[in-house]
């Protein structure tokens, strides 16, 4: 198979969809890949370095697109990719569609074979390919919310540790999953006062027995993410309904019941967003002021990092890029129920249930497509 790696074009985006060390392995199954020029410079993945490994540089995104039979990529495509991506290719990305139809519906016009990493499941209910990057955002929550608590930021001037004598910062976290977790843990590790609100009294036991006393949880309810959010100095939204938009836990109204100069990130912002006042904002221009509350609400967070984020990725998707190219599309669906969960459209077809019923379309079931394929 002909595997495409193009350039990122989204802004301030410097991930790349493949390593070189992923291509050696790639060309070593007997495979070829083409790499537009500049795709890795920005992290240091220079075009020498994947000719290197068997790759061929190509000068463009068009000429990538026009040749690859399977389109590797970190972020979901911009107008000008999708104008560019044809009739059974395949395109394995983060997509989230439930929150662009204009998207959905341009990968549906263009016939493409869309899989979606943030849909892709293991068996243990898990999103391995969402995992690492949720993992970064997490991380990076705790990271950027300090720096926006700062008063030149707009923040109320509060240190998330505390001083002896001063009490630290009410940092309050909602979703307790792999980038709660993450967020609680970097949180903590500064010592700030950290509460977890899940709706998964399992989740929370969990977490419970993982931090012990250090972490504080509480159960999902109107009631307690009123409280905890209108007495915290930074929020951390971090839901996730997989393949689904994200649900609204913090009303407008709440958010101006905040403390003026309190920060709100919003990790969940790729999936619309769990605040009613988040949205989407670039690492060119990453925070705004809403209600006199900071907002963070960046749509691609690990970017910032985006070396350590590119290898933590590659990590992941690699095993499912070999089975893509190694058996082609349809029997590796066919073979990997949890890979099939990744499939999101399919020549013309919405194919994920979460997308279709958020964007209000037709769903088609993966399996029928695959029958016919």
């Amino acid at each position: 198979m002909l595997i495409g790696v193009p350039k990122e074009v989204k802004t301030h985006e410097y991930r790349v969809g493949l390593t070189p060390g992923s291509v050696r392995e790639i060309v070593h199954h007997g495979h070829e890949v083409v790499v537009e020029t500049g795709a890795g410079t920005g992290i240091g993945f220079e075009d020498a370095s994947y000719e290197a490994v068997g790759a061929r540089i190509l000068p463009g995104r068009t000429e990538v697109f026009a040749a690859a039979e399977l389109i590797v990529k970190v972020k979901e495509p911009q107008p000008q990719e999708a104008a560019a991506l044809r009739e059974g290719q395949v395109l394995f990305t983060y997509l989230h569609l439930a929150a662009d139809r204009v998207l959905a519906e341009a990968l549906v016009r263009s016939g493409v074979i869309a899989i979606a990493y943030e849909t892709v499941t293991d068996p243990r209910g898990g999103l391995p390919l969402l995992a690492p990057m949720s993992e970064v955002a997490g991380r990076m929550a705790v990271q950027v919310g300090a720096h926006c608590l700062e008063k030149e930021q707009g923040g109320i001037g509060v240190l998330p540790g505390g001083v002896p004598g001063v009490p630290a910062a009410k940092v309050v976290i909602l979703g307790g999953g792999v980038s709660g977790t993450n967020a609680a843990r970097m949180a903590m590790g500064m010592e700030a006062y950290v509460t977890v609100i899940d709706r998964s009294l399992p989740r929370l036991y969990e977490l419970d027995l993982q931090f012990g006393a250090q972490l504080h949880t509480l159960f999902s309810t109107m009631e307690n993410i009123e409280h905890e959010v209108s007495a915290a100095d930074l929020v951390i939204g971090a839901v996730l309904i997989p393949g689904a938009a994200a649900p609204k836990l913090v009303s407008r109204a709440l958010v101006r019941a905040m403390k003026p100069g309190a920060v709100v990130v919003d990790i969940s912002i790729d999936q619309g967003g769990c605040f009613e006042t988040s949205r989407p904002t670039t690492h060119a221009a990453p925070t705004y002021v809403e209600e006199d509350v900071v907002h963070y609400c960046v749509t691609n967070m690990p970017g910032a990092v985006a070396r350590t984020s590119t290898v933590a990725l590659n990590n992941a998707t690699l095993p499912y890029v070999l089975a893509l190219a190694d058996h082609g599309w349809q029997q590796a669906l066919r073979e990997d129920p949890h890979l099939r969960n990744g499939l999101n459209i399919c020549r013309g077809r919405i194919t994920h249930p979460a997308v279709a019923h958020d964007l209000e379309l037709l769903f088609t079931p993966p399996e029928e497509i695959l029958a016919r394929a």
